[in-house]
């Protein structure tokens, strides 16, 4: 005999009002979005493969037009191959007109010093290219991916956006990363469950120099990581050591017998004196622990959190 919890149906009701809730706010923010968009002439957006820059992109070209869309991708030693070739085919399969542009970062002494706000002096210069780019193509507006997250988040590159009158429609429409990955899945966008990404340039120490020899390196020490079926990783790059982050659970796959050795022998043919496990695990901005909570040296103090 079963008896029913006399509260049950009351806390089943009350659970669907919320999903209600959550929907309704979620569709206000799409329309928001689009809203937004559709009273652009066109848009020219940074466009890097991930999961916020794809959807804006999906987005754009839904409410615009195609014609009225260009993704502009920048080429460099700061992204790896696969992450290129990802945002091109993505840019196909969404079917907007996409640019190439091939950018110099460690030309940059602002940047290839690596100080806290290394993010600002490429965001900078990318959204400066991006914008010559989108002038040639007849496009007013350029944007980025920002949602409104990263306003949480150590951000120096938004102050970069900024300065330059790049907008964020993701973040003006109240779009969270979780929202976003929502609407994602609801268009079959593939990106809607993409680990999180960032620049090489993320797994160096704060003022340790960056080099093009040492972003070699952590290129190829995380090609392999990928290479063995793990979606989420990172391999911080603290001189001749490796440090590497991966989700807890797979902690104790990677120190396995066998797994280990491997994993040690390949590193070490990259370069890699040292080869650690972090047993925390991977976390967003492991490289920002090291950084004042009121910001850094140049008084900036957007939070922290970048990849």
């Amino acid at each position: 005999m079963t008896i029913a919890h006399p509260h049950g149906r009351g806390r089943l009701c009350h659970i669907h009002i919320m999903e209600r809730n959550q929907m309704t706010l979620l569709e206000e923010k799409r329309k928001r979005l689009e809203d937004l968009l559709r009273d652009l002439s066109g848009l020219a957006v940074a466009y890097s493969g991930g999961v916020d820059s794809t959807f804006l992109l999906r987005a754009a070209a839904e409410v615009l037009g195609r014609q009225r869309v260009l993704a502009v991708t920048a080429v460099s030693d700061l992204y790896p191959t696969r992450e290129l070739d990802d945002a091109k085919a993505l840019a196909a399969e969404i079917g907007v007109r996409h640019v190439l542009i091939e950018t110099d970062e460690l030309g940059i002494e602002g940047f290839a010093a690596n100080p806290p706000d290394r993010c600002y002096h490429c965001k900078r210069e990318l959204f400066r290219e991006v914008a010559e780019v989108a002038g040639r193509h007849g496009f007013e507006t350029i944007a980025d991916g920002a949602n409104t997250d990263d306003v949480a988040d150590w951000r120096p590159g938004l102050r970069a956006a900024a300065e330059l009158g790049v907008r964020s429609p993701l973040k003006e429409a109240g779009l969270t990363k979780t929202d976003i990955r929502a609407i994602s899945r609801e268009l079959g966008l593939r990106t809607w469950d993409k680990p999180a990404k960032a620049c090489l340039a993320s797994r160096f120490p704060y003022r340790h120099r960056i080099t093009a020899e040492a972003l070699e390196r952590v290129a190829a020490a995380e090609e392999y990581l990928a290479g063995l079926g793990l979606r989420q990783y990172r391999v911080r790059h603290h001189g001749t050591t490796a440090r590497i982050e991966v989700p807890p659970e797979e902690v104790a796959r990677l120190a396995a017998p066998g797994v280990r050795e491997d994993v040690v022998a390949a590193f070490k043919h990259i370069g890699y004196t040292y080869v650690t496990l972090d047993l925390e695990g991977y976390r967003s901005g492991s490289m920002n622990e090291d950084l004042p909570e009121a910001g850094d040296a140049t008084g900036a103090s957007e939070g922290k959190g970048a990849e």
